[in-house]
């Protein structure tokens, strides 16, 4: 019987082939890798969107929300990349990844609860509800230690997801010591990072500043119906400071100084420098703030107040962005623009800031906060506190 001798690939062309599925393994690995990151910071920018839209809807933690949007411009102004406003993506991503294996964790607590409330409607006073009214308490023991115990072990959303290993875990830390102590100092570390005394006082400063600003002319404005003739005093005040503070805010951020905020001159010079980066970063800063307007023509439920800050940091936030690469702009040319750009960067700055100014003036008539609305500028500040107000 005749043999067939075997086929044998040359080695080079072996060797080019394992190169070649060595490469390809490698490429699918970065692809992956590029994928998985490019999610977790889609979470966390989402995490940031949605904590900042919590924050505007909480009085006095509405300021935080202000500094951090104040210190996305100053950056921006400090670099002139848009990319260096967006901060902070990881430490939000690790509260929202925090805050959704929190609300996995309760949905046996949240089930139990709906059993429970039905049981009291068929059942009420038997014995049926006081068996799931002591189901709930259980469950609620429970859940709360699992909580507890899967914040102290760092928070991951895989120890909110996975309860069975936290008994084994808290043994073992409850042998060694310390626990009370490691928890409330990784606490407090982890809240350090997130620098709230810093932007606690960018907000609060900014926000004396700005009212020092437009609180004036507003409250000739609503000073209408007394005294008719402060009306056009009033709009035409808020028509010169309206282009001036958005950029003073960012000269404060920038430098550091309370004094930046009433820097007039100053913000006049670096309008000198560039005028058309000026005029069209109000135009989209205070066209961004209209939107927000139509939200206040009925008074927003409690259980819904965090909506409006949504739509505040979506529309606001890449307006301040802007408003920081203007300044960086102006920061970068030495010299002034030539007179014909700054002659006609004025009529487009004008005709802007009289907009606002009426949409400001017509809001006192079509919001449910009436006059007050008028000290309400989301374009400079926050959007109004709507937990001070109930249905």
């Amino acid at each position: 019987m005749e043999t067939v001798p075997a086929i044998i690939e040359p080695p080079g062309r072996a060797a080019t082939r394992t190169a070649t599925a060595g490469r390809a393994r490698r490429a699918a690995a970065r692809l992956g890798g590029a994928a998985v990151s490019g999610a977790g910071w889609a979470f966390g920018l989402a995490s940031l969107v949605v904590g900042l839209a919590v924050l505007t809807s909480i009085p006095v933690l509405q300021l935080l929300a202000l500094g951090y949007l104040l210190e996305s411009s100053a950056r921006v102004a400090r670099t002139g990349r848009l990319r260096d406003g967006v901060f902070g993506v990881g430490l939000a991503g690790r509260v929202g990844g925090m805050a959704l294996g929190a609300v996995v964790a309760m949905v046996p607590m949240w089930l139990v609860g709906s059993f429970a409330r039905s049981a009291a409607i068929v059942d009420p006073g038997g014995a049926v509800e006081r068996g799931w009214r002591v189901a709930l308490i259980v469950v609620w023991a429970l859940t709360t230690a699992h909580l507890l115990v899967a914040f102290a072990r760092g928070g991951r959303p895989w120890h909110f997801l996975w309860p069975f290993g936290g008994p084994s875990w808290l043994r073992r830390r409850l042998r060694e010591g310390g626990l009370y102590a490691d928890s409330r100092d990784g606490f407090w570390e982890f809240v350090g990072r997130f620098r709230p005394a810093h932007y606690f006082r960018l907000g609060l400063t900014a926000f004396v500043g700005t009212m020092a600003w437009i609180g004036p002319p507003s409250a000739m404005i609503a000073a209408t119906t007394r005294a008719p003739l402060l009306a056009p005093l009033g709009m035409l005040a808020l028509a010169i400071v309206a282009p001036i503070v958005p950029f003073a805010q960012t000269a404060y951020a920038v430098e550091g100084r309370a004094s930046a905020l009433f820097g007039m001159r100053a913000i006049r010079e670096r309008y000198r420098h560039a005028p058309w980066a000026f005029a069209f970063a109000l135009f989209i800063l205070l066209a961004a703030s209209i939107p927000l307007y139509l939200l206040k023509i009925e008074m927003i439920p409690r259980e819904a107040a965090w909506l409006p800050g949504l739509i505040f940091v979506v529309f606001l936030s890449p307006a301040r962005l802007l408003v920081g690469w203007a300044y960086a702009r102006s920061l970068r040319r030495e010299r002034r623009s030539h007179w014909f750009f700054r002659l006609l960067g004025r009529p487009a700055i004008v005709a802007v800031a009289v907009v606002y100014v009426l949409v400001v003036f017509l809001s006192q008539y079509t919001s449910w906060g009436g006059a007050w609305s008028l000290f309400q500028q989301h374009a400079f500040l926050t959007p109004a506190p709507f937990l001070w107000f109930e249905r």
